[in-house]
């Protein structure tokens, strides 16, 4: 009997789960298996393609598992995609000459980016984004360019742009529908997405077309002629206008396309031919839709699968529910997100001020039918899952935020054993649950292992978290809430441990109460930053140094702390100077111009008020803040988890609204709490009256004054989540109000999980609010004594850090570019401008490198 053989042609995300269903399915040790790839390597997850762009190296994107083609004999062949296809004589052949004959074959080609018709859409500096080579190719080019534009406002139009903005450039948005997103979001949800994406530095353009690409005379881009009339002056073009079926292969060897494009395939995804398949964003389904996410391609996989390994299955439909972060924002599409159903309703909440728009579409019954949330996305891991069904609460509470009167937040529980938690792989919530009774998992890891939830996009990962958690708990197991793997205790109990023994050392720490196996050993990634964070918090009253690069403290921090800088995507550092409440001389102004003049540094005023100078090197940071710190600066700790900056308005002294001096309170507040370390950055800012200029309530603690004194307000954040801060004592005097702080904030870093911001920090506690405020206002713990010592022991031992490093040649040790050149930089390694900026010739600066000296000049290792 002769081994049949199955072509894979294409090897993206569709095609590796294709070969994924068939080893599942046993088929790869009972055929031989060839694939045919177009791109020079493994098939990579293109969902987080830009991610590449904050650091991911492509390795970091592959989808192949180390030893998973050779484990089970698949034959691949990089770069040498399939050119022609012979159904009678059921051959393929390569670009390379090679010819495979087949049984079965599969085609899982994909799609391309259209490219609109326009004049001069082939001059240099043109792109596409679609695989990691474009990436490279447009990266390349960024280098030379200053000015970038995408043609298109969809899901990867967006991407692009956040591409561009991270490569410098002033980057533009041409979108011809008269919103961004027309296809996953209406015109609410549009207009929240452009507000928040213009306040990022991105200029957006809708309601117009690109009419043609004008270039310069060696054939380069100069700029963009559109349909209003208006040109757009830029370097670089990136055309992201839709995709269309890759389904040439398919029309050549005479397989019906549909009208539009597309491979036809039935329910079990085979074309007309019996022994052609079809799969992916390259075939038309049988209800007619060509699929373009990777949910619907892979449930086509595995319908592939099943029917060559002889078994039931069908394709019908597929759920096109999305969820991304574009340009840092949440944006996410479910059901009937337009709301096409007859007699539909629309439940809406709207906040324009932190771009935050909701959307659910419900029945007149009450059924969930579908929604769009732009700005806060939290929910849609519980919310898609309900799609269908009638919410055991009423749906205004479900798009109300927290702190804004809407109930706790439905927990796992509320949803059926039915109901779809990943739909990447269409695993539900039962499969999960069997996972953790049946199959002894005990971990999320093993969840995603034996199910594949989790695996694709991501989104329902925090919800499959919770399911294990909740089920291992109903099964009577104890859950390890431990910090890693190297401390079975959890933060909050280290903190403890830490204050109550006086531990100064992490190493005493973690062999005095680390796990059996931990102790003696090095720790982790994980517990070495947090101990670290913790012996600082409690430095002045545990007898512990307050530097955080004394001793034993300097080998448990990061990059940045390790360089008092933060380290930026080209391997430079930023300086950033404390400038409480925003208020600045004019000498000093000139100061900060002047450093940035003379080492060339790239200078951004910032949200928070203020001035952040980028693309020094190493070796420059001692010389800039010597400068720096003469002219009366200290660090504003940007590199730690610490609190960052008391934003404030102008308050009574220049705004006619104001009703107390909001200046020199959000001065007093930045002097007492700088480099205070905790669990996660803080940031504050304080209101001179009720107009909120000063965007209190989206920080970790705001005030906002009255005509009676100051409302303390708490626990939000303007990030990725936006939460409004919520009201925790009102009309106090200057007095009260920092005691308040000062015990909210000690409590808080007693209390909060590892990078827990204090929004999350406050939903998840015991409590809640209440029981802070309890604790912070009416002392029900009887330890606001306790809480109010240990911030006055920070107040009165703070230092500044660069002050102290400056004034000590042994910590200056550290600031150097190469380890065999500690002195003043060596003349023969070359840095190379890079729009305004320094950029390092070769390699990274983020930390001390090997400067090895060759014939030519001078490389790195």
């Amino acid at each position: 009997m002769t081994t049949p053989t199955i072509v894979l042609v294409g090897h993206g995300m569709v095609g590796q789960r294709f070969l994924e269903a068939l080893a599942d399915r046993g088929l790869t040790s009972r055929a031989r298996v060839v694939v045919l790839c177009e791109e020079p390597r493994l098939a990579y997850d293109r969902v987080h393609l830009s991610s590449y762009f904050a650091g991911t190296g492509p390795e970091a994107l592959s989808l192949v598992e180390a030893g998973f083609m050779a484990e089970h004999g698949i034959e691949l062949h990089l770069g040498d995609p399939a050119v022609a296809v012979d159904r009678e004589a059921r051959t393929v052949t390569a670009r390379s000459g090679l010819t495979v004959g087949y049984d079965t074959l599969v085609l899982a080609t994909g799609s391309y980016p259209f490219v609109p018709p326009v004049p001069g859409r082939d001059a240099g500096g043109c792109f596409v984004y679609r695989t990691i080579e474009d990436l490279l190719a447009i990266e390349e080019y960024a280098m030379t360019s200053r000015t970038g534009a995408v043609v298109g406002g969809g899901l990867l139009g967006l991407e692009a742009a956040g591409a561009l903005k991270g490569l410098g450039l002033d980057t533009h948005v041409v979108e011809f529908a008269p919103r961004l997103m027309p296809v996953q979001v209406d015109e609410g949800g549009g207009e929240a997405l452009r507000r928040t994406v213009e306040e990022m530095g991105v200029t957006v353009h809708t309601g117009v077309g690109t009419q043609e690409i004008l270039t310069a005379g060696d054939g380069s881009v100069r700029a963009m002629a559109l349909s209003d009339g208006s040109s757009l002056e830029t370097d670089l073009v990136v055309f992201s206008a839709g995709v269309r079926p890759r389904d040439q292969l398919a029309r050549e060897c005479g397989l019906p396309v549909g009208e539009r494009g597309g491979i036809v395939v039935d329910a079990a995804c085979r074309t007309e031919d019996p022994h052609v398949y079809a799969i992916g964003e390259c075939a038309l389904a049988s209800d007619g839709r060509v699929y373009g996410l990777v949910a619907p391609g892979y449930e086509m996989a595995e319908t592939a699968a099943k029917a060559i390994a002889g078994q039931e299955g069908s394709f019908t439909g597929a759920d096109t529910s999305t969820k991304l972060k574009l340009l840092g924002v949440d944006v996410a599409s479910f059901g009937d997100a337009h709301g096409a159903t007859a007699g539909c309703l629309d439940v809406v909440y709207s906040d324009s001020r932190s771009g935050v728009y909701k959307k659910l579409v419900v029945s007149r019954d009450g059924v969930l039918l579908g929604g769009i949330l732009v700005g806060d996305a939290e929910q849609y891991g519980m919310l898609r899952p309900l799609t269908g069904s009638v919410p055991p609460v009423p749906a205004e509470h479900l798009v109300l935020p927290a702190g804004a009167g809407a109930p706790v937040a439905l927990g796992p529980s509320a949803l059926p054993d039915e109901a779809v938690i990943c739909s990447c792989h269409n695993v539900t919530k039962g499969t999960i649950r069997g996972a953790v009774t049946e199959h002894g998992c005990a971990t999320v890891p093993e969840v995603k292992k034996c199910t594949r939830a989790g695996t694709g996009c991501g989104s329902c990962v925090k919800v499959l978290g919770q399911l294990v958690t909740a089920e291992l708990e109903a099964s009577g197991v104890e859950v390890d809430k431990g910090l890693c793997g190297c401390f079975a205790h959890t933060r909050q109990e280290l903190f403890e441990i830490v204050r109550a023994l006086r531990i100064t050392g992490f190493r005493e720490l973690l062999d005095r109460h680390g796990r059996e196996g931990a102790r003696g050993g090095d720790g982790c990634e994980v517990c070495k930053p947090a101990v670290g964070s913790i012996i600082a918090s409690l430095a002045p009253s545990i007898g512990a140094s307050g530097y955080v690069l004394d001793g034993e403290q300097a080998a448990l921090q990061d990059t940045n702390d390790h360089f008092l800088a933060n380290l930026q995507r080209n391997g430079s550092y930023s300086i950033v100077p404390r400038i409480p409440g925003g208020e600045i001389t004019p000498e000093k102004l000139i100061v900060i111009g002047e450093v940035a003049r003379d080492f060339g540094l790239y200078t951004k005023i910032t949200g928070g008020q203020r001035i952040d100078l980028f693309g020094a090197r190493v070796d420059q940071l001692p010389v800039i803040w010597a400068r720096l710190v003469e002219a009366g600066f200290e660090s504003g700790h940007a590199y730690g988890k610490a609190l960052r900056t008391v934003k404030s308005c102008v308050g009574q002294t220049w705004c006619r609204y104001g009703v107390q001096d909001s200046v020199r309170m959000a001065i007093d507040l930045e002097l007492r709490y700088r480099g205070l370390r905790s669990p996660h950055k803080l940031k504050s800012a304080v209101s001179g009256c009720q107009r909120e200029c000063a965007e209190a309530r989206s920080k970790d603690f705001g005030v906002i004054a009255t005509v009676g004194g100051w409302n303390l307000y708490v626990g939000g954040n303007g990030g990725a989540t936006p939460r409004h801060a919520d009201l925790l004592a009102q009309d106090l005097s200057d007095a009260e109000l920092v005691r308040l702080i000062d015990r909210f904030l000690m409590f808080y870093i007693r209390t909060a999980d590892r990078l827990e911001r204090t929004s999350a920090w406050l939903e998840r506690i015991e409590g809640g609010l209440g029981h802070v405020r309890d604790v912070v206002v009416h002392d029900s713990l009887g330890i606001c004594e306790e809480l109010e010592r240990q911030m006055a022991g920070h107040v009165a031992g703070y230092r500044d850090e660069w002050a102290e490093t400056l004034d000590d040649p042994e910590r200056l040790r550290r600031f150097v570019s190469f380890v065999n050149a500690p002195g003043v930089p060596d003349p023969s390694v070359r840095f190379v401008p890079e729009r305004d900026q320094v950029k390092p010739d070769l390699g990274l600066l983020a930390g001390p490198v090997l400067a090895v000296r060759t014939l030519e000049g001078t490389t790195t290792a």
